[in-house]
């Protein structure tokens, strides 16, 4: 085993991590985020491209290891994994972390899911290997100076790395196993930053569920023995060395490990669109409600930003979408359906809604334009501003730091359950969403995740 390579201390720090080490806050976080993630899963399990993906792997079948959410077939782990981690992702509503790079951890949840419950884990186990995720994911948004999705390489691209380690935990591999599971993991799964520029399809919200699958797949793969490059981070032709772009700060990685856990500094998402339109949304929502403006008399709005977010959630497809994914990338749709309706939510997204006439006719009276001085300020601040233009003349403008659901402006527990509510009481109804919700606040006790499972599927 190479140990100068960084992947050695990525496994080592692994392995060793005990459900003794995490604080009483790391320990409720991760019931947040579980409780959140598991929301958010049952209100992607109704999407269309969920569908498709379930119908595809049910076709196939198999041995029957691990509970597909929201369905009562049971399928291989390497198969339910991708299927749970794209029901968490499909609506784009769970968590955010923006740094350098920006990722949604609670993705890599069914990489320590997975295989906790096929081999009949305690929650204690569970809750060690998420945090492991978050930990690893997040500190991956953080190495890269710019982040890659700057140099036009997905977030997924990181998600191969650390996918491999949660899932690795939860299977007790090795510290030379858990070093292979990188290597196998990362050496074939860098994603294209094309699935979320112009057009968006289905495969938007796929590319990471499917790093996810692949690091479960490296971790099997390692505990029977095969090999993958040490070296695939800091070593000839790894990450580092490829990526030339990019300046990597790889004791980013490793500075302070075990002293406090990023999970503590990762977000949710008060509405189920991209992260940078949410400051935007909630300036918006914000003004209309102090000053009392109505939608028929709004003339303008211009909406100031990063100039990351004015490309990506403002290019001329925007101003058209004609699918959710595209929908839920675009700043003008979004910002229209909250002078609309006041809010935005996953009903936003249907057919009927994205090619609503009224919502359409705001769509060209929002303006996005680049302010230099929030780039200054980014990602330590989200921070964007609202200026509305009444016919009547009067201008009225505000500028946030940073949306509801942010660290800093956590979202209250009454409104992370309305939240988790509006997603899963209409496909399980209240009595099995009272025990869900029961089972997470109490994860640390559950003697067995399979137990858990049970009620999910």
């Amino acid at each position: 085993m190479e140990k100068q390579f960084i992947t050695y201390k990525l496994a080592e720090f692994t392995k060793n991590l005990k459900f003794e080490d995490l604080d009483e806050q790391t320990v409720n976080n991760v019931k947040r985020f579980l409780l959140d993630s598991i929301g958010c899963a049952f209100g992607g399990s109704q999407t269309h491209d969920v569908k498709i993906m379930l119908d595809f792997y049910n076709e196939i079948g198999g041995k029957e290891e691990a509970t597909v959410i929201n369905s009562a077939q049971k399928l291989p782990m390497i198969h339910q994994v991708l299927l749970n981690s794209l029901m968490i992702r499909a609506l784009d509503y769970n968590d955010i972390y923006w740094e350098e790079d920006p990722s949604h951890p609670s993705d890599l949840i069914p990489a320590a899911l997975t295989p906790a419950e096929y081999l009949h884990k305690s929650g204690k186990d569970l809750i060690t290997a998420i945090v492991l995720a978050y930990e690893w994911e997040q500190r991956l948004c953080e190495f890269a100076h710019p982040g890659v999705r700057e140099t036009k390489w997905h977030h997924a691209t990181l998600t191969q790395f650390a996918s491999p380690l949660a899932a690795g935990k939860v299977l007790d591999l090795s510290v030379e196993q858990l070093v292979n599971a990188i290597g196998i993991s990362a050496s074939h799964n860098h994603t294209l930053g094309v699935v979320t520029a112009g057009n968006l399809t289905m495969m938007k919200n796929t590319v990471d569920p499917m790093a996810v699958q692949a690091g479960l797949y490296a971790a099997l793969l390692a505990q029977r023995g095969y090999e993958g490059p040490a070296h695939v981070i800091d070593g000839k032709e790894g990450l580092v060395d490829v990526f030339v772009n990019n300046k990597f700060e790889l004791e980013v990685l490793t500075d302070g490990l075990g002293e406090s856990f990023r999970i503590n500094r990762c977000s949710m998402k008060a509405f189920p669109t991209e992260a940078l339109t949410h400051t935007p949304m909630s300036a918006v929502i914000k003004l209309m409600k102090e000053h009392n403006i109505k939608k028929e008399d709004i003339e303008e709005v211009t909406i100031g930003t990063v100039a990351r977010a004015a490309d990506i959630l403002s290019d001329p497809s925007k101003y058209d979408p004609q699918t959710r994914e595209t929908a839920d990338h675009s700043l003008p749709y979004c910002i229209s359906v909250c002078i609309v309706d006041g809010t935005v939510t996953p009903a936003s997204f249907s057919k009927g809604k994205i090619f609503d006439p009224e919502i359409r006719s705001f769509l060209p009276k929002i303006k996005v334009v680049a302010k230099p001085e929030f780039e200054k300020t980014f990602p330590k601040l989200k921070q964007a501003s609202a200026e509305i233009k009444t016919k009547d003349g009067k201008t009225h403008s505000i500028t946030l730091d940073y949306p509801l659901g942010d660290y800093r402006e956590p979202m209250d527990r009454e409104t992370l359950l309305k939240k988790f509510d509006s997603m899963v009481i209409p496909v399980v109804g209240k009595e099995r969403r009272d025990a869900i919700v029961e089972a997470i606040d109490h994860l640390d006790e559950i003697q067995d995740v399979a137990d858990f499972m049970k009620l999910l599927k």
